[in-house]
């Protein structure tokens, strides 16, 4: 690995999110305004992914651009193939998940923790599973979380001890 990779690497990893926005369009990814992205891996044709405005992407999401076709390498020449990646404004990619080529996301649209996305998700939709799958609409997503909200304390320490109080009812 040349200096520059492993300085991209580092920028990714340990970057502030300034940092880690200015690599990656360096690196040629496409991206919008307010977003939040907290992985390093897109894969090796990073100029093929599309994220729009307010954008979020979790830890350890994958991009793959191109298919596997090693199989057929000795029978081909140069069998490949690439796509696009396209994450439309407003979207939140859980953790872990991996999403492969020619996908269109969005926009309004979640992608669940440790999802495989195979094909587009539709606007204002929450997607699970492997393959990944509509599991609601964003609007029923919506209604859940706000039934779980726990208005919390600002500062962290008040935050602990009120979850704390809240689920273990006191502490250990």
């Amino acid at each position: 690995m040349n200096i520059g990779r492993l300085l991209q690497k580092l920028k990714l990893r340990y970057g502030s999110q300034e940092t880690v926005i200015r690599t990656l369009r360096d690196m040629g990814v496409q991206i919008g305004e307010r977003c939040r992205i907290y992985t390093a891996h897109f894969g090796t044709e990073p100029w093929l992914i599309r994220i729009g405005n307010h954008v979020c992407i979790s830890n350890d999401v994958t991009f793959v651009n191109h298919d596997l076709n090693w199989p057929f390498q000795d029978k081909y020449e140069s069998l490949t193939g690439f796509g696009t990646i396209e994450i439309r404004d407003n979207c939140q990619i859980g953790v872990r998940a991996t999403i492969l080529p020619r996908v269109v996301i969005g926009p309004n649209a979640i992608v669940g923790a440790c999802s495989v996305v195979t094909k587009d998700v539709p606007p204002n939709t929450v997607v699970a599973g492997n393959p990944a799958v509509v599991i609601c609409t964003l609007d029923e997503y919506e209604a859940k979380c706000r039934e779980r909200h726990l208005d919390i304390p600002k500062d962290r320490e008040a935050a602990r001890a009120f979850l704390v109080r809240h689920f273990w009812g006191g502490g250990r």
